[in-house]
């Protein structure tokens, strides 16, 4: 396939490719449930307005032999949710939800919801332009030691040696916290919703001790250093990371003992995705020669991937390592295999040494399944679960055609930004626990600072950070985060938060965290339908739906009429709990 070609062609070729398969799914359904006792009057209340039901799941074309893990394309039907304005979706997807004073700022950005999300995508696509000094300041003030260490000053202070534990995961633990701290304080927001999604995509297991030695490399160099720029580059820094390379074990990858492990993940997850295997299937050909027996592009590389594939591109990764003195990558020449190797159809110069790996890295960063797969990806942690193939095409398009330029990732992101898919899409993804705790001290205007007592509260929602042990990442679909304990831990983790009492810890952990919902609450507000739609308000940017709404002013009302003045101490006792309400209801979930 040629530069600048649409990849439309090479779809028709694929769809024709499979044979018809219908693999009916069942219909998990989580009905509406009070969920706990009149005791705990926060949870009691939110019971009547959370209802969760994940959609039905239809019947799905996949390949006659599934890869080691098949593609995720669930067909959802949406729950009846009525989306919010554009401006709100923006700074729920393009952001980790508004901060008090972001939705104003939006609006002045241009005279309609076009103008407006245009400029805002712009500015966010340019971080760079973008004071971030406030963040930058708080950053400052954690008195952090290893953010600005280089890749050597790492590997030399924190992976070799006689170095204790604690300062082993030092970079790690560091790097957690910053990372809080800039997606609830930092400006430049998108940057921290591509951080997530790139993080989740090239997913690594960071307690391992190489991983966590050298962490700040890897999310601030391989990840953060890419994410607005070109896929074939991050791809590259990527797979000659320590934390890559000791991951996925292609540091004990050898001719004479090949390690398929890195190689696998490589096709599979990191670029054509297992949408894009062709099955097990034989290499020899009715002559007795080689033959791909995948469909083809102009150029004779084949669209689809098959075992035989894996295992040449392992043979090309043999000797990829880290020099033990400095932490960097380097290539051993006496453990690769020095003969031609045949991927995806295509051979490698025979015994061509490093290249042989960087020949398997461009074929695939080039390659059209590539495109369609990085940007269905994109468009599912952008827009939908299930997003819309208008949309994926159009992005793949835009990945394809600008493969070679700088900065490619930043024109895919635009054009899924700037879709209509993008701004019309809505109650059919939920927010991850990072994404609930986040933009909940973002709406809370939460004065924040990490505490071990914070970090025991938020690892039981089942999104530790950088703490999934698989190489595909934390799922991205709603049906994983909507069970009954999972959507409990959020509930607990708000009861906590809005409990003024509880939250600073205890010992060094005290004060670090403080929402004040009664200084923010303009004291002419007094009835409780007032009070609930301020901070409705506040939070979502509009008003909550009716079957929302009235538990939560009868909650605040306890009785009373919710159409006249509550009694000063009713407010200061009960005011914190009824935003939590807010938090924990469905309408709060979604993005």
């Amino acid at each position: 396939m040629k530069a600048g070609e649409s990849l439309v062609s090479s779809s028709e070729q694929l769809a024709a490719s499979f044979e018809t398969m219908r693999d009916p799914q069942p219909e998990p359904v989580l009905s509406r449930r009070a969920l706990l006792q009149k005791s705990t009057a926060l949870a009691t209340t939110v019971a009547a307005a959370v209802a969760f039901q994940p959609a039905s799941v239809s019947a799905q074309e996949t390949p006659p032999t599934p890869a080691m893990r098949t593609p995720h394309r669930i067909s959802a039907a949406s729950v009846e949710v009525n989306p919010p304005s554009p401006e709100i979706i923006a700074l729920n997807r393009i952001a980790f939800g508004p901060r008090p004073g972001d939705l104003d700022a939006l609006m002045a950005l241009g005279s309609n919801s076009e103008e407006r999300l245009r400029a805002f995508v712009d500015q966010q696509l340019a971080p760079e332009t973008i004071d971030d000094s406030q963040c930058d300041a708080i950053l400052a003030a954690q008195g952090f030691t290893t953010l600005a260490k280089s890749r050597q000053q790492l590997w030399t202070d924190h992976a070799i040696g006689d170095v204790p534990w604690s300062e082993r995961i030092r970079p790690l633990n560091e790097t957690i916290q910053a990372t809080f701290l800039r997606a609830i304080y930092s400006k430049r927001q998108l940057v921290e919703v591509l951080a997530d999604f790139w993080h989740n995509h090239f997913n690594v297991y960071a307690w391992d001790r190489w991983a966590a030695s050298t962490w700040v490399h890897y999310d601030r160099d391989v990840i953060r250093g890419n994410l607005l720029g070109n896929f074939r580059q991050m791809l590259g820094a990527v797979a000659k990371s320590p934390a890559m390379l000791y991951y996925l074990d292609n540091i004990s990858n050898t001719s004479a003992g090949p390690n398929e492990n890195y190689a696998r993940e490589l096709f599979e997850l990191h670029t054509l995705g297992a949408e894009n295997y062709f099955g097990v299937a034989s290499i020899v050909g009715p002559d007795g020669g080689y033959h791909h027996p995948a469909p083809k592009d102009a150029n004779g590389v084949a669209l689809m991937y098959i075992d035989e594939d894996v295992y040449a591109a392992t043979q090309c990764f043999t000797g990829w390592r880290i020099d033990q003195a400095t932490g960097n990558f380097r290539f051993d020449d006496s453990v690769h295999a020095k003969y031609s190797k045949i991927v995806l159809a295509k051979a490698t110069p025979s015994g061509a040494g490093v290249q042989d790996g960087e020949f398997v890295l461009d074929l695939l960063a080039n390659h059209p399944g590539t495109a369609r797969y990085i940007c269905r990806k994109l468009c599912r942690r952008l827009i939908s679960d299930n997003p819309p193939e208008s949309i994926v095409e159009t992005a793949a398009n835009v990945f394809y055609t600008k493969r070679n330029e700088p900065d490619q990732l930043k024109q895919v992101v635009r054009t899924i930004l700037l879709s209509s898919e993008f701004r019309s899409t809505w109650g059919e993804k939920i927010k991850r626990p990072f994404e609930y705790v986040v933009s909940l001290l973002r709406a809370a205007n939460a004065n924040f600072a990490w505490s071990n007592d914070f970090r025991w509260r938020y690892e039981p929602l089942g999104q530790a950070l950088f703490s999934w042990p698989p190489p595909d990442g934390y799922p991205d679909t709603k049906e994983r985060w909507t069970g009954t304990m999972t959507i409990l831990q959020r509930w607990r983790i708000c009861n906590w938060l809005m409990d003024g009492w509880k939250i600073g810890g205890e010992g060094e952990d005290k004060n670090n965290l403080r929402i004040d919902c009664l200084a923010q609450t303009p004291a002419h507000i007094r009835k409780p339908t007032d009070l609930v739609d301020f901070w409705s308000r506040r939070i979502l940017g509009r008003l909550l739906p009716a079957e929302e709404r009235q538990p939560i002013v009868e909650f605040m009302a306890a009785g009373r009429n919710p159409d006249q003045d509550l009694p000063e101490n009713q407010i200061a006792e009960r005011l914190r709990f009824m935003v939590g309400l807010i938090f924990m209801s469905p309408s709060f979930q979604w993005r």
